[in-house]
């Protein structure tokens, strides 16, 4: 018998599942991102993921699966002066949507360090490595909220949808992993639940490659603290603190697990910042 959404998560969350299950029907509340032209807006929890990615010294960036483009707004107002963004999205349709977004809301000086490419990323590293000093990966995930929002998609879920979304996030770390330099950083973000496509995939790369170092919770939230200082004047949320939100976040083995029921409506988003020695 097909398992139901409802029991695997019934399962995986247990008396949770009920309350958590209701926040994420709930409408999210959104951070403003103004640089200079239009406003842009995300969930916050997205926002405090991509502050975290440590920028002191990068010159060479690249967010991989960059659409719609909020991260990759965040990461372009951290960048030192002299740094340079790959925004990347395989879908045609949503590279468009991530041009726009550049356009519209970035001033041209900044627009002009960015560059964008429409292609699958997991196979780059066949024909190049170690050649950013920071990676962003926020990876196709099983987006349970929208699941949850569509009856369609809900009828249609099954736990195989997990496996497979999870080989194509280890497709798409294992490249980053191989394009990132000696003494660089990843950040692996997802907006899903089970720990399948979060801490499983990051363990998976922790046992590959000896390089591969986590970052420790007061690292990265010092990188958040020094980033969200920085950028006070771009970022705005008036329905929620920044700082409260990021230590409400939940740790797992390996990351961080913002989830809404206990982080005033945000996410859920999980991330985690790993480091090559």
């Amino acid at each position: 018998m097909k398992q139901t959404f409802e029991e695997y998560y019934s399962t995986l969350f247990g008396n949770r599942w009920p309350s958590l299950k209701n926040s994420l029907s709930e409408d999210g509340i959104h951070a403003t991102l103004c640089c200079g032209k239009e406003a842009y807006y995300l969930d916050p929890a997205s926002l405090c993921a991509a502050l975290c990615l440590p920028l002191k010294e990068k010159e060479c960036i690249a967010d991989l699966c960059a659409a719609p483009g909020g991260k990759s707004l965040v990461t372009a107002l951290g960048m030192e002066q002299t740094a340079h963004l790959d925004a990347n999205e395989r879908s045609t349709s949503r590279k468009a949507r991530l041009v726009t977004v550049l356009d519209q809301t970035l001033n041209e000086e900044l627009r002009n360090r960015i560059t964008v490419t429409c292609s699958d990323a997991a196979p780059w590293c066949r024909t190049k490595s170690e050649c950013y000093d920071a990676i962003l990966l926020d990876a196709p995930c099983s987006s349970e909220r929208h699941v949850l929002a569509d009856p369609k998609y809900l009828g249609q879920w099954t736990p195989s949808r997990i496996k497979s979304l999870a080989m194509e996030q280890w497709a798409l770390l294992s490249c980053a992993w191989r394009l990132l330099k000696r003494g660089g950083h990843v950040l692996y973000a997802t907006c899903a639940l089970n720990p399948t496509e979060n801490d499983g995939v990051v363990n998976r790369l922790l046992k590959k490659f000896d390089d591969a170092v986590l970052l420790e919770h007061s690292q990265i939230r010092d990188t958040f603290c020094q980033r969200l200082k920085a950028q006070e004047g771009f970022i705005s949320c008036e329905k929620v603190d920044l700082l409260s939100l990021f230590d409400s976040a939940e740790q797992t083995q390996y990351g961080l697990h913002v989830l809404p029921d206990t982080a005033f409506g945000c996410g859920p988003l999980y991330f985690c910042v790993i480091a090559k020695s």
